[in-house]
């Protein structure tokens, strides 16, 4: 008897894998998306299933309200509302009595995306999980056919936006056939924005990456950004090209024109990066952004984006890598940033004139060069510098009449100290 109901126990767990196969693969056939997966592996189990990418940004869900309280009081969702896949992998997460569990999208040894599922009941049973790798492995043609297309449409989009931003064909003098060529990709270009350029951060220890694991990186950091993007409004181009991620993000409740008061963009910028970073969990990697003034026509757009470009390399230089760097706030970095990069011998002939054997790459001229910048952050007060530097008062007197020797009368003449602060700023962007 006991035999029996073994039989008929496996016998309908595996009519229920090859009903849910059979009805996966119809959904794939009839064109159908992940949302229909979804949906299909959540009715014919009973459970809570969202599709993510491979680092937990959520694509397509069955997932109801009470279902992400669960993994939310559970500490399985990060404050930006990235599951952590990372820590359902393998044998699961206890959610209470029940579990939930990632399982791999993969097609030709390549991750796609993550399947998470969630009974809150009762562990997942190993036919559950049989039924669920079948349920990826549907999930992956779909996926596949998917990503062949957004290839496509990335080239075209990622080929127009850059000719747009380089004025190439002279894109920017027909704003006419613009509108109507970006209206083809969903995307308004007829509000002000600002250019945002991220680049992923070089890491220490990774330069041996291959070029294929470089750009998967690359795929999955530019899809992070259209996801987020996405979420923030309709019409918002954000394009991957190559070793940059380009995103036009348009201002909230912006005035009519460049005279009046409107947002700057800052807050929305924050916003998209906050949640393209997440918690850093789930294989995501560190990255730079620059972000230019505020766009407010087409015209503006190629200064814009070399305004950028421009803000990602000063903000590594000053700040080091995972900045976030606004044009506008820079400063006296902002007009040195201005000056053409084949004038920088002139820039940097202008600091070997100033600082002379400062200027040199030693650690003794750094270690003076560092004494100071707190020398004029305190307006040559020697005792302050010294308690700032941890240095006895004589330390610091001798260290000022030796920068006297090298650079000039510097505690008496405002002039020459104004030369020295641009020239330490030069040496911090140029190098």
């Amino acid at each position: 008897m006991i035999s029996n109901d073994r039989e008929e126990l496996a016998s309908a767990a595996l009519a229920k894998v090859d009903a849910l196969h059979t009805g996966l693969t119809q959904i794939v056939l009839e064109g159908g998306n992940l949302d229909g997966i979804a949906a299909e592996v959540a009715r014919v189990l009973e459970v809570g299933v969202a599709f993510t990418s491979t680092d937990g940004r959520e694509r397509a869900s069955a997932l109801p309200e009470d279902l992400r309280s669960a993994l939310d009081a559970h500490d399985l969702v990060d404050p930006t509302g990235r599951l952590r896949v990372e820590r359902m992998d393998g044998d699961g997460a206890s959610v209470g009595p029940g579990e939930a569990r990632s399982l791999r999208v993969a097609a030709g040894g390549v991750d796609l995306a993550r399947l998470v599922c969630l009974r809150p009941g009762e562990p997942l049973s190993s036919d559950d999980v049989h039924a669920l790798e079948r349920a990826a492995a549907v999930a992956a043609l779909l996926i596949t056919r998917e990503e062949a297309v957004t290839a496509v449409e990335n080239k075209y989009q990622g080929d127009f936006l850059r000719d747009l931003l380089m004025r190439r064909g002279g894109l920017a003098n027909d704003q006419a056939y613009v509108a109507e060529h970006a209206a083809t990709f969903g995307w308004d270009l007829t509000r002000p924005v600002v250019v945002v350029a991220a680049e992923i951060d070089p890491v220490a220890g990774e330069e041996r990456a291959g070029s294929a694991q470089r750009r998967q990186w690359q795929e999955r950091f530019s899809a992070a950004w259209r996801q987020v993007t996405g979420g923030l409004g309709a019409g918002i181009p954000s394009v991957d090209f190559s070793s940059e991620v380009v995103t036009l993000l348009p201002l909230g409740g912006a005035g009519d024109g460049p005279g009046e008061e409107a947002p700057t963009g800052h807050d929305v910028v924050r916003r998209a990066v906050t949640a393209v970073a997440g918690d850093k969990g789930g294989g995501r990697r560190p990255f730079s952004v620059g972000v230019s003034r505020v766009a407010w026509t087409l015209d503006e757009l190629s200064a814009a984006y070399a305004q950028a470009r421009r803000a990602v390399d000063v903000g590594r230089r000053v700040q080091g890598g995972g900045s976030t760097t606004f044009f506008d706030q820079l400063g006296l970095h902002r007009l040195i940033a201005l000056i053409p990069e084949e004038e920088n011998g002139e820039l940097r002939s202008f600091v070997r004139d100033v600082l002379g054997p400062l200027a040199e790459q030693t650690s003794e001229a750094a270690d003076l060069r560092e004494t100071l910048q707190v020398l004029l952050d305190t307006n040559f007060n020697v005792a302050e510098a010294a308690r700032l530097q941890f240095f006895h008062y004589n330390t610091m007197r001798y260290r000022v009449s030796k920068l006297e020797r090298l650079l000039g009368p510097l505690s008496t003449d405002s002039h020459l100290r104004l030369d020295v602060a641009v020239a330490l700023r030069v040496l911090e962007i140029a190098g």
